[in-house]
């Protein structure tokens, strides 16, 4: 036996369990057992190494059994397990199995019954009293419940010799992590111990698989249900396992995997609920719901089929409903936090964090250990804007479950976000790092305030608390800020209604986004989601966002493409009741970029046909819990007109995207072979072919055939002068004048194009270049002024701004810039320092003094600097 908390203990076990643990090692550490444990001799087990313990001679008739489990004909197994207990053969698998099946159809008294008749023929059963403690809480008998785990512990005391299978090893991890045990010691202990003693058994790779899952370690449970699913091929809780392992990154995979699951098991409930949550999110509630009533046909007292529809209900509006469905859920275990943790989980995923976190509570009142609510009730917290409280409570979930790798990644970016710089005023909390603070910090807040100025009025909303913006120069920083979990790509932003998180252009330097427009959009999500009471749809929030942008700025949000185009006029457009659908698992990236720009088209032709005003009282009444489709039919027309009269708005737009341009479809393949001259042929036959044209223009500017490279890409402008895809022909032709040495030309038409696109830095760059040489200081520093607003982190773009500055008499301006300058450790930081104090003087500015002496100290022979420190000295005196 483990000695007894705070007492010594001799045995190896303890001594293992008890090793000391390093904050700073790679991966998540293992934490100290729970003080159960510590009186428990359930762990000495895992370490003893016997013979495995033989199977009966009717094994195949076993398999049988097991068999009918696995692939869901619950009944079937039902009856076999009985005719075969009731003809007195031997073995305990007849009795667990049979319990097994009774408590997935939801039959938790007959499967306790069972466990209790078996235990009396094999009464050193660890394996029966596990599913006797299961069967007895969801049969509402808490006190047999926990009898089972006691016996558990008093016969693995007793016997631990004789609990050495795979069977038993498993079943007793399990027992471990019910109460608490740290996840990699019962890993190693119990799980890879049963694998190694039998190779060809199922359990120890489920459990394994289940284990990582429950951690967030998604990529460990992918490898071993993968491995399980080589081994053992037809077995449908390997491919479900695969599923969940798959569903963040993978969504190819993970349908397949579904659909296999379902093949090899039609009655899997937990696919089944999957599939439904799924629907959820993508508010597609009437697929949701034929998953649940599939899976309540299965087990009809399902506590998480009950609480999926508490969900549907709650996200309906319908509160009386959702009561009554989570009254069902927790009918036969009235203190299953698995319910509320549930509920409460899909609601903050619906952006409702609020409700979210009271659920959550109320699943911690019935269980306070309870793992999975504390840690979505930390990530709750913190998006909320409760810092402390969510902080405080991460920490202490990675105290207690030190594997779990959502609390570790959020405790190891705790430590960074302290090393962060604050800026802070009556409205704002942005916290940056530190040297991007000291580059653009004081332009992110310039940026805030105007968007609040801009959006507050205008949607009638006057927030009444700081909003709190966060900024990470580290891709993997912020998805874990955001997430809860590294390498989650694909966004620039977040908000959850007062709390902001942001990618910084130190994030995204090979192809940065304008940084201005990304605040922008998130800050109309403050606005919107707070309208609302987080109660908007995806569809509608991320629609007013992009439209917002291009509101501000033309140049700004997603404007209609050819891409865009052909998916509209192919009829790829979401019904508008169903648009949240197009958000999720979306066929590739250029689909999910389609449903942000329908998104805003949708809200485009709402305010050009029904006014602004319906779309502030579609936000109104989100927030009073009405369903978004039955506002839209209030404020407008029944959603079947709508959606017919959406479809012609887009469709319009379609047919209006550079009506010059001929659109046909052609195939291009045996055109564009050779020197082009075909295609060249092809296109005296259709002059305004646009791709026709892009393609041309490529094979000539690849011949360095100029000339005519020249006349291709301005008859592209000429037919399409908005186009600033990758290949657009504003760019092509600058590359054509400069290889003919035509500097004017090619200003004139880089200005052309810096004028229609927000992203375009090496535009502005060239032209920064240009101009400099010119002396056209002005167009200098409005050039400058696009590279800061998408990265501003770049060092040429401040030495322009300063020598912009200092020729157009502005050594305010010029200060700023060689402040920055310095930030950035420069090649020649005395001349730096020199021309600082140089226009610190000018202004009669402290400070000078001092950057003229450290100019000295890196170049103690700059004559222009002993210069200005007599000069300096001389006014002083």
């Amino acid at each position: 036996m483990l000695g007894p908390k705070g007492k010594s203990c001799d045995c190896i076990e303890d001594r293992l369990l008890r090793r000391p643990r390093n904050r700073h090692r790679v991966g998540p550490h293992p934490t100290s057992a729970s003080p159960w444990l510590r009186t428990s001799a359930l762990v000495s087990v895992g370490l003893l190494i016997v013979a495995a313990i033989p199977r009966a001679a009717w094994a195949v008739e076993v398999d049988d059994c097991r068999e009918l489990l696995i692939s869901g004909k619950y009944q079937e197994c039902v009856a076999a397990a009985e005719e075969a207990i009731s003809a007195r053969k031997y073995g305990e698998d007849w009795p667990v199995f049979k319990a097994q099946a009774q408590f997935h159809i939801g039959q938790y008294s007959q499967a306790l019954e069972t466990v209790e008749l078996g235990l009396k023929r094999y009464s050193w059963s660890v394996r029966l009293r596990y599913l006797g403690h299961q069967a007895a809480r969801h049969a509402g008998n808490s006190e047999r419940a926990e009898a089972m785990l006691a016996e558990i512990d008093q016969l693995a005391g007793r016997s631990p010799w004789r609990y050495t299978d795979a069977d038993d090893l498993v079943t007793l991890g399990r027992v471990l992590l019910q109460l608490h045990a740290d996840a990699r010691d019962v890993l190693e202990v119990f799980y890879d111990r049963a694998k190694k003693q039998n190779p060809r058994h199922r359990d120890p790779y489920l459990a394994s698989g289940q284990l990582a899952i429950s951690k967030s370690d998604f990529a460990l449970a992918a490898d071993i249900f993968q491995n399980a699913i080589d081994r053992f091929p037809e077995d449908a809780d390997f491919y479900f396992g695969l599923a969940r392992a798959l569903s963040a990154s993978q969504d190819d995979g993970a349908r397949e995997a579904l659909r296999h699951t379902l093949t090899l098991n039609p009655n899997h409930i937990s696919a089944m609920l999957f599939l439904a949550e799924r629907a959820i999110d993508s508010e597609a509630y009437k697929e949701a719901e034929k998953q649940i009533v599939r899976a309540l046909e299965v087990n009809p007292n399902h506590p998480e089929a009950w609480a999926y529809r508490a969900v549907i209900a709650h996200l309906q509006g319908d509160p009386e409903q959702e009561q009554l469905f989570r009254n069902a859920a927790l009918s036969t275990w009235d203190r299953n936090p698995v319910v509320d943790h549930l509920i409460g989980r899909k609601l903050s995923q619906n952006y409702r964090f609020t409700e979210g976190a009271e659920y959550q509570q109320q699943a911690l009142k019935f269980d306070p250990l309870y793992l999975p609510a504390q840690i979505q009730l930390a990530q709750d917290l913190l998006r909320l804007g409760l810092e402390k409280q969510g902080w405080d409570l991460a920490n202490s979930v990675y105290e207690s479950d030190g594997y779990d790798t959502t609390t570790f990644n959020l405790v190891e970016l705790k430590d960074k976000i302290d090393q962060f710089q604050t800026l802070e005023d009556d409205d704002f909390v942005v916290r940056m790092d530190s040297r991007e603070a000291e580059i653009y910090g004081q332009q992110v807040l310039a940026l805030l305030h105007r968007a609040k100025d801009t959006l507050g009025p205008k949607y009638g909303l006057d927030l009444k608390h700081k909003t709190i913006v966060e900024i990470f120069p580290n891709q993997d920083d912020f998805a874990v800020r955001t997430f809860g979990m590294p390498a989650v790509a694909g966004f620039l932003g977040v908000c959850f209604g007062r709390v902001i998180t942001a990618n910084s252009p130190a994030s995204q330097l090979e192809n940065p986004s304008n940084w201005e427009s990304v605040l922008w959009h998130e800050f109309c999500h403050v606005i919107t989601l707070q309208m609302t009471n987080n109660k908007i749809p995806r569809w509608l929030s991320e629609g007013i966002s992009v439209y917002e942008e291009l509101q501000e700025n033309p140049t700004w949000g997603q404007q209609m493409n050819p891409q865009y185009r052909k998916m509209i006029l192919g009829g790829e457009l979401t019904p508008l009741g169903e648009l949240s659908s197009a958000f999720l698992s979306p066929p590739s990236g250029m689909h999910l970029q389609f449903a942000y720009y329908e998104s805003s088209l949708a809200v485009e032709f709402i305010v050009e046909r029904y006014g602004l005003a319906t779309l502030k009282q579609l936000l109104r009444d989100l927030g009073a819990g009405i369903p978004i489709n039955t506002a839209l039919q209030r404020h407008t027309e029944p959603m079947a007109i709508l959606e017919e009269e959406f479809e012609e708005f887009a469709t319009q737009r379609a047919n209006d995207l550079a009506p010059e341009a001929d659109w046909t479809e052609h195939e291009f393949e045996s055109l564009v072979k050779g020197d082009g001259s075909t295609l060249g042929e092809w296109l005296a036959d259709n002059p305004d072919h646009f791709v026709g044209n892009l393609l041309f223009a490529g094979i000539l500017l690849k011949a360095r055939d100029w000339d005519r490279a020249e006349a291709v890409l301005q008859k592209l402008i000429e037919i399409y002068p908005d186009y600033t895809g990758d290949d657009n022909a504003y760019e092509l032709l600058a590359h054509v004048y400069r290889e003919q040495k035509n500097e004017e030309a090619e200003k004139q038409i880089l200005r052309q194009y810096a004028a229609i696109d927000a992203d375009a830095v090496g535009t502005y760059l060239r032209l920064i270049e240009l101009d400099r040489s010119d002396g056209n200081w002005e167009a200098v520093r409005e050039n400058c002024q696009r590279v800061m607003q998408v990265n501003p982190l770049n060092p040429r773009l401040h030495r322009a701004m300063a020598e912009a500055a200092e020729e157009l008499n502005n050594p305010e301006e010029a200060i700023v810039a060689y402040r920055t300058l310095l930030q950035m450790e420069p090649a020649d930081p005395a001349e730096i320092h020199y021309r600082l104090a140089l226009s610190l003087h000018k202004m009669g500015k402290q400070g000078a003094k001092r950057h003229v002496l450290s100019a000295l100290e890196e170049a103690p022979r700059y004559r222009a600097a002993h210069r200005l420190l007599l000069e300096i000295s001389r006014q002083r005196q």
